[in-house]
């Protein structure tokens, strides 16, 4: 009995002593184990002599952000000809814009240009789940760049860490991150050789502390190419393509209003493959043409229509065409089309001739006739409308929603504008808003219906060519147009003669009662 007890006091005490040794290492194999299988994200290096890297003259239609990113790269190169005037360069500089337009390319080109160390690393890979782990990937980023100056930092999408601090516990591990980069920013010294470059396409979200002087010093509108922008960017990325003489760039610029510069590339390489499948050994001007309707109209489908359908469709799609022609200030159509591509059945294209950046309310509505030309044009052949008009009716509330509440637009107060999103704004005021959105968008519907009855000739006529021939370009649309104007000035003519003859029959009859 002594032995029995003895040896479990033995094994209480092993167990006490030695039990928490074991438990406390498993659980330090567990942690090493996590920490291996962790993602390790390293900032990307690329140095000036990689055969990657970018150039000025590899970015075209962003004069103005160049220029201002040029004082950068004179910074890098020449530090003491500004240290003697006490000048520094701004440590932090914001590139914000609309997607594609190049901000990436602007801060490759700054690090090859200055033979500066450029480290990029994208702001969502600092966000993490696990408490500090975004903290310590900043603090090592930086501590990585000052360690190799002259030096660029690069923080693509900085919404991703930048928005706006909430305070609650769902975002702390975000609120800690931006801490950390807001110290980061104050710590190092503006003549220590390092720049924090940083892109977004959201800057209204970004905090306000990253946005004051002393961080991000300079913000740097990267914006949508103008016309020669655009020509300039597509020589840019048609300078290793064989281009027919007969290709005329200025004209594919013109006619990508609104494009950005990663847009309009893809198109210089959707026109390579047409030109590839071809089998051509030259890029023409039907290749750009048909790379542009792939981008804008979408991908050919090969749905079957039905017969109902189609009618449908050709008498949709000629209400749209009829109403651009009839009004001046919408851009002219260029091709009208009955075969599917994308989502949609078919398809007008509008492409415009002129850079224009403001519109008057007399051009909004104009547009939103165009838009509700398929719908009126369906309920006055058909005598009912279908879900074809869907798209449409979605971007005329937008306008309409917009030169109401944006632009103070709307019938009855013109000086005024309401945010939508404003929670002091009383119910009567949002009824009369409502009621001035309606107001327009019945004008416009009753204009269009007026516009479509009295050329219902020029509508069947675009109608019954599309289901001839289902494409009806530029040239065809003309010819149908002269030849509605005509009919319409013999018609007056006859008009016109027809009270004459009226008149000499009535003398006619008095002479013969007499």
């Amino acid at each position: 009995m002594t032995f029995a007890i003895s040896a479990f006091d033995q094994l209480q005490g092993w167990v006490i002593t030695w039990l928490p040794i074991i438990f406390m290492g498993l659980i330090a194999v567990v942690l090493l184990r996590m920490m291996k299988i962790m993602p390790r994200v390293k900032p990307q290096q690329i140095k000036p002599s990689s055969k990657s890297a970018i150039g000025w003259d590899d970015i075209a239609g962003v004069v103005e952000a160049k220029r201002e990113l040029r004082e950068v790269v004179d910074f890098l190169q020449n530090p003491k000809k500004f240290k003697k005037l006490g000048a520094v360069v701004p440590k932090g500089i914001l590139l914000h814009g609309p997607p594609g337009t190049g901000k990436t390319l602007l801060a490759k080109a700054v690090a090859r240009e200055s033979k500066a160390r450029f480290f990029s690393q994208s702001a969502a890979s600092f966000v993490e789940m696990f408490a500090g782990l975004g903290a310590a990937r900043i603090r090592r980023l930086f501590r990585e760049a000052r360690e190799h100056a002259p030096a660029i930092i690069f923080i693509d999408e900085l919404d991703a860490v930048g928005i706006s601090r909430g305070g609650d516990g769902y975002s702390r591990e975000q609120d800690q991150t931006l801490n950390q980069l807001l110290v980061e920013m104050d710590g190092f010294e503006p003549t220590s050789q390092l720049v924090v470059i940083a892109a977004s396409n959201r800057m209204e979200s970004l905090d306000k502390a990253l946005l004051r002087p002393g961080r991000f010093d300079r913000q740097i509108l990267v914006t949508l190419p103008d016309t020669h922008g655009r020509e300039s960017i597509l020589e840019v990325h048609t300078q290793n393509k064989p281009l027919d003489p007969t290709v005329d760039l200025n004209r594919v610029a013109r006619h990508t209003s609104g494009l950005s510069g990663a847009d309009l590339a893809n198109i210089c390489n959707e026109a390579a493959i047409f030109a590839g499948r071809r089998g051509g050994t030259m890029l023409e001007g039907d290749d750009f043409d048909s790379a542009l309707e792939r981008v804008l109209a979408g991908l050919l489908s090969h749905r079957a229509l039905t017969d109902r359908d189609k009618r449908v469709v050709a008498w949709h799609e000629a209400g749209h065409a009829l109403v651009s022609e009839l009004t001046e200030s919408v851009d002219k159509v260029q091709k009208i089309s009955i075969v599917p591509r994308g989502r949609a059945l078919g398809y007008t294209l509008n492409l415009p001739e002129e850079e224009r950046h403001l519109k008057s309310r007399d051009e909004l509505l104009d547009y939103m006739k165009v838009l509700l030309g398929g719908r009126v044009s369906e309920e006055i052949v058909f005598g009912s409308v279908t879900t074809g008009a869907a798209d449409d009716l979605k971007k005329v509330t937008q306008i309409s929603h917009s030169m109401v509440y944006e632009y103070g637009m709307g019938t009855e107060h013109f000086s005024l504008t309401v945010p939508a999103d404003d929670l002091y704004v009383s119910d009567a005021t949002r009824a009369l808003r409502d009621e001035e959105q309606r107001t327009l968008a019945d004008e416009a519907y009753e204009v269009t219906k007026k516009l479509i009855s009295d050329h219902r000739d020029l509508l069947d006529e675009f109608a019954e060519r599309l289901m001839a021939n289902e494409v009806l370009e530029r040239d065809d649309i003309t010819e149908i147009m002269s030849s509605g104007k005509k009919s319409k000035i013999e018609q007056s003519k006859q008009d016109e003669q027809l009270p004459a003859l009226d008149d000499d029959a009535d003398d006619a009859s008095r002479r013969m009662g007499a």
